[in-house]
């Protein structure tokens, strides 16, 4: 739960966001803090039911009479069908000040068990269902000369291991993009972030764990689980601080070791293959 400081202050009183991937895990706790913190949310998601249900949660939370909690049931990477959805929704509640893109999957396997179509199916998800949202607002973020993107990657996102090898690409390409906008999109007064959350208890992250290699599900195991509470406490309040990278938990180590000494990140992540290895009994 976000800061008693930042409730009493309502930083975000008056503001609107939408949250793509807003009805579980890490979008439905980011809404929740959104609108503790004063905002209100548009949450999207496909499923009518689970948007309901993530609503009634939210709702409560409201301090003043004027926010408001909004369920979008739509699939964000249909451009076709999202587009007039967002249009509507600007013609009732005005330009949003805030877009976060938490939708994504995990299908971790062997690279020799994947096919061509798990790569694209994954990319359709992670990637172009966080571009989409961005396409279609950015004409009105633009116009307003205001606004700030929050997209979520993961530490995956700077770093790949084995068994993410379709995960990781999505990720990268999350980052890559966001890097770009920030640079061109910055005479428009257009802000951006990236989350690099770790390991996060959500739902998404039990399924993820039914697919997971011996050697990835061992691996996993010497991580800290964070809950998507905490991510999205660390989430906003560095949204609210404008951050470029937001690293809750372990992911901050990580991204330093990466950046500054690389070999030293690959030498870590190596020996831990190896002993995981042996430990299963694999030696080819």
């Amino acid at each position: 739960m976000a800061k008693q400081y930042l409730i009493k202050k309502q930083p975000l009183k008056g503001k609107v966001a939408i949250v793509c991937g807003g009805s579980k895990g890490i979008g439905l706790e980011s809404a929740k803090e959104i609108v503790l913190l004063g905002g209100s949310v548009a949450i999207i998601a496909r499923q009518p039911e689970t948007l309901e249900a993530a609503a009634h949660k939210i709702r409560p939370l409201a301090r003043q009479a004027t926010q408001f909690v909004e369920p979008i049931a739509c699939d964000t990477t249909n451009h076709q069908k999202l587009a007039p959805l967002l249009a509507q929704f600007i013609e009732r509640r005005g330009v949003p000040d805030l877009l976060i893109n938490a939708v994504g999957y995990a299908r971790p396997q062997y690279i020799q068990h994947l096919t061509l179509q798990d790569f694209k199916d994954i990319m359709d998800v992670n990637y172009y269902g966080q571009l989409i949202p961005i396409l279609i607002l950015l004409p009105h973020l633009m116009a307003a000369r205001k606004g700030h993107i929050a997209n979520v990657a993961s530490m995956m996102g700077y770093f790949g291991i084995m068994g993410y090898a379709a995960y990781a690409p999505t990720k990268f390409a999350i980052v890559g993009l966001t890097e770009a906008l920030r640079h061109e999109l910055k005479p428009y007064n257009i802000s951006f972030s990236v989350l690099y959350p770790p390991d996060t208890d959500t739902p998404g992250f039990q399924t993820e764990n039914q697919t997971k290699p011996p050697e990835c599900a061992a691996l996993s195991k010497s991580a800290r689980l964070l809950s998507a509470e905490k991510v999205a406490e660390v989430f906003v309040e560095g949204i609210l601080k404008k951050q470029s990278a937001i690293l809750p938990g372990e992911a901050a180590l990580g991204w330093r070791l990466v950046r500054h000494l690389p070999w030293l990140a690959r030498w870590i992540a190596d020996t831990q293959y190896r002993q995981v290895r042996r430990e299963l009994g694999k030696t080819a």
